[in-house]
């Protein structure tokens, strides 16, 4: 009997090919499911090389031993002329076609849930209006070969207290990167997502679309920096290159240059104009610029005590070095917005915010974020007219700006252009779908064209993310169903860290008197007389549904919150409604400079002009 025949006697064969499709299945499923916990990268790989080494342990069983009906035999004590078992073949044969076709209907669960699972997680807050569906996420495009992710880089600094640090020189390499015109650099907020987790690259590159991702580690011990860098391919999640970079603080310039400059080399891309630098020596003071990389990842997290303790930074930045333009406009931008998430003087910020602005466009007339922070100063200063025209300029210097981009979709719907705003949030969106204050505003602005699907989806998603935006939408959209239990708790956290006074429990009695009305409106309205200086107050008055209390303390006040008060006015709410078809509306309009601007730059699309008398205007 030929070796062949023996094998096939034994049923080895039978048995290899059982062993090779039970493990498919388990690779399979390992694979799908282990990503989902988290699991480190080196679990499923740790499994593949288990079956890989047990193949042959497998196999030499199944020669000396024998699966028999009566059980598991040694093959030396069946007897040879009974030995072929015709039915244990056969139940091998079936558990062959079981796997067979438990590997058919995987694939088929796999491809249909991934897809599902790229659409809501890579890309969420892509949803349309109702135009394209219903509000439905669209699903991930195919990661095209020069997209790239910059993931937050690794701490690795003796104390581990270098943490913004890091996060910063992330940051500047990816804005490096944007600059190669031939690469499609994703968002920062989408990218570091994933600070702190443990997630398969191939898992990453699914869900972002992307097939390329930069992972580093930054090691900064007093004057000396050592940034390692890692380009992995997220087809197979293996490493592309990699490679350190070592010198001074000095020398962070030339080391972030060094490594956007590497990248584009690895990518096969030749840059236009040769060896350009892609990144600007903004400072010759080493300290200074380490405190601007820390203080932008501080600018960026507004919530809490972000932004103090980056205008403290900053403060120490330009002390350093009083030319340093960029820590000028960013200092601009922290204390534009610094009022509405923390309790100060609207003035005094706005001042602080002025000078700034100023002295970085004194330093660098081409500073798009100084241009975009006297933009929404002004705006916040109800001056509609003249913010728009530095925002023009913003906008002309760098297209791209983040900054620019957000305020001014937050101009423009604040302003009533709803229809002007969703193209606007969809193409900051392409490139970073999981940046939460962009969500949060296609989450209204889907509200506002009576979407409450994508309002629920994109609220939810905001709360996966951990974001405080999550509760913003959430307390929308609870009232609007008329859940008022359940949008208690986000309210008040609203209130909270937004800047509001009001104490958690005054919060939820003014909700439920928003919400279910009756018996607890007068408590509600109570809390908000006795809170008359909060600057949330012209805002609750909207809700509550008076009008000329809030229209009366919006104009008199001296809050900046035109874009919490004025986004307002143009919900679906019976409350909004009411708020602009009241005749007091028309006046109120007129006085705070909301008519000149819509009849320099367009009516709102609730809104539209009458004839008669001069300035007069009907809402739908």
């Amino acid at each position: 009997m030929s070796l062949i025949e023996e094998l096939k006697r034994r049923n080895v064969i039978r048995m290899a090919g059982l062993y090779l499709v039970a493990a498919w299945l388990t690779v399979q499923v390992s694979s799908t499911v282990l990503p989902m916990f988290d699991a480190p990268a080196w679990v499923p790989r740790a499994i593949v090389i288990l079956l890989v080494i047990g193949f042959v342990p497998a196999m030499v069983f199944a020669w000396v031993f024998e699966l028999t009906p009566q059980g598991v035999m040694r093959e030396s004590r069946i007897d040879r002329a009974q030995s072929i078992t015709p039915r244990t073949g056969r139940s091998i044969d079936r558990m062959i076609l079981v796997g067979l076709a438990l590997i058919i209907v995987l694939m088929g669960i796999e491809r249909v849930w991934f897809a599902a699972r790229t659409g809501s997680t890579a890309s969420p807050a892509a949803a349309n209006g109702p135009a394209s569906g219903a509000g439905a996420p669209l699903p991930t495009a195919p990661a095209a070969p020069n997209a790239i992710a910059v993931m937050a880089f690794e701490d690795l600094s003796p104390a581990h207290d270098q943490g913004y640090f890091s996060d910063g020189m992330a940051e500047e390499i990816l804005n490096a990167l944007t600059r190669i015109r031939e690469l499609r650099v994703l968002g920062r907020s989408s990218s570091f997502q994933y600070k702190g987790k443990d997630v398969d690259p191939r898992r990453i590159g699914a869900e972002l679309g992307v097939a390329h991702i930069l992972d580093g580690s930054v090691r900064r011990q007093g004057d000396l920096v050592r940034i390692a860098a890692t380009l992995i391919s997220t087809v197979d999640g293996a490493a592309q290159w990699t490679k350190e970079y070592n010198g001074k603080l000095a020398d962070l310039f030339d080391l972030q240059d060094n490594c956007a400059h590497d990248i584009a080399s690895e990518l096969k891309i030749v840059l236009t104009g040769g060896q350009r630098p892609l990144v600007d020596k903004v400072t010759s003071n080493p300290e200074a610029y380490a405190l601007y990389v820390e203080a932008q990842t501080l600018v960026r997290d507004r919530f809490g005590d972000s932004l103090p303790r980056a205008i403290e930074k900053l403060d120490a930045a330009v002390k350093l070095d009083p030319s340093f333009a960029r820590a000028w406009s960013k200092r601009a931008v922290a204390y534009a917005v610094l009022a509405q998430y923390v309790a100060s003087d609207w003035r005094r910020n706005w001042d602080a915010s002025e000078q700034s602005a100023q002295r970085a466009l004194a330093l660098d007339p081409n500073d798009a974020e100084a241009y975009a922070a006297r933009s929404y100063n002004l705006f916040s200063q109800r001056r509609y007219v003249d913010m728009v025209e530095p925002m023009r300029r913003a906008l002309q210097i760098d297209p791209d700006n983040e900054s620019a981009r957000y305020w001014e979709v937050n101009e423009l719907s604040a302003m009533g252009h709803t229809r002007d705003s969703l193209p606007r949030l969809d193409a900051l969106m392409a490139n970073d779908p999981d940046n939460a204050r962009v969500i949060f505003y296609k989450s209204f602005m889907s509200w506002r064209q009576h979407d409450r699907d994508t309002l629920l989806a994109l609220g939810r998603r905001l709360q996966a993310l951990g974001s405080p935006w999550g509760d913003v939408a959430m307390s929308t959209y609870f009232a609007s169903t008329g859940d008022c239990e359940s949008g208690v708790k986000p309210f008040a956290t609203r209130q909270r860290i937004f800047g509001s006074g009001i104490s958690g429990s005054d919060s939820e009695a003014i909700f439920r008197g928003i919400c279910s009305g009756g018996a607890a409106r007068a408590p509600a309205m109570a809390i908000i007389v006795a809170h008359k200086d909060d600057q949330w107050v012209p805002t609750l008055w909207l809700e509550m549904g008076e009008p000329e209390r809030a229209f009366d303390m919006f104009e008199h006040g001296s809050a900046g919150l035109s874009d919490a008060y004025l986004n307002w006015l143009w919900q679906p709410e019976d409350w909004s409604r009411k708020a602009r078809q009241h005749p007091a509306f028309q006046g109120f309009a007129k006085r705070i400079g909301l008519v000149d601007y819509w009849k320099k730059y367009g009516w709102p699309d609730l809104c539209k002009a009458l004839p008669e008398p001069p300035d007069a205007f009907s809402c739908e």
